[in-house]
């Protein structure tokens, strides 16, 4: 099947009703959807996707705040999805599935609400109308990134992003190291440094990303290359290109001894 991914109105509309996406790979189970949710004059239908990786590409451009998102999919799942899409998840997520196995799941990754097909107009309606009322009462701009999602011997779970030691890059994951646990991550280092610089991480390589408050000291290496050593003794590199912003982030930070 040819993924579909189709923009009804832009981001800048949003302002005026609630802007939603609809993600499902199967034309007709989509079409209702959206042909429901167009009865609605608060609804407006931003967009709809056929697949998981235009459902990431079509959140990031278009910021939802309503999302329906099928559970199973061909090129991912929707828990996928969410994990891809880090702190771009909107606000109100509500899962679609004809398998109600994924029910716990759904609400381990903090859907708002889970529909399982087939399912009726009044069920649908009910659901949407909590959908409004959450959004109402939690502007999505009020979203904190505090917890990533990460899955771990086919369970989700969710991490505190202060419990990270240091992350690294693994092809087109990131690995998230915690103690001596580690998580890959489909999302790149660019998108984890962005939404990671309020909690007080630096980006100390192009492959590496520290936590600072894991960090004891900074020294130089026996070739004269700058090191930071974090509290349980591993040490990382830091490349010249990021001395600077490391240097600032310590001087801000305060605490962390520099040696050498």
């Amino acid at each position: 099947m040819t993924p579909v991914f189709t923009a009804h109105n832009g981001p800048d509309h949003l302002c005026a009703a609630l802007g939603t996406v609809v993600v499902d790979d199967e034309p007709l189970a989509r079409a209702n959807i959206v042909g429901l949710l167009r009865t609605d004059p608060e609804i407006l239908v931003l967009g709809e996707c056929s697949s998981g990786g235009d459902a990431v590409n079509a959140v990031r451009e278009l910021r939802p705040l309503l999302l329906f998102l099928d559970v199973q999919m061909p090129d991912c799942d929707g828990f996928a999805v969410l994990e891809a899409l880090g702190n771009n998840v909107p606000p109100a997520v509500v899962f679609v599935t004809a398998y109600d196995r994924y029910a716990l799941k759904a609400f381990e990754a903090e859907a708002l609400d889970y529909l399982l097909k087939p399912y009726s107009n009044e069920r649908f309606f009910r659901v949407l109308a909590r959908a409004k009322s959450s959004l109402m009462q939690r502007p999505a701009e009020e979203r904190r990134f505090d917890r990533i999602m990460v899955r771990s011997a086919g369970r989700i779970s969710f991490l505190r992003v202060e419990e990270i030691d240091w992350i690294e890059a693994a092809d087109y994951y990131s690995c998230l190291h915690v103690g001596t646990r580690s998580h890959l991550l489909r999302r790149s280092m660019a998108e984890l440094e962005r939404d990671l610089e309020a909690a007080r991480f630096c980006r100390i390589h192009r492959s590496t990303i520290v936590n600072l408050a894991r960090v004891q000291d900074l020294c130089l290496d026996i070739g004269g290359e700058y090191e930071v050593v974090l509290r349980a003794g591993m040490r990382l590199k830091v490349s010249r290109g990021y001395r600077e912003k490391l240097h600032a982030a310590i001087r801000e930070n305060g605490r962390i001894r520099s040696a050498g």
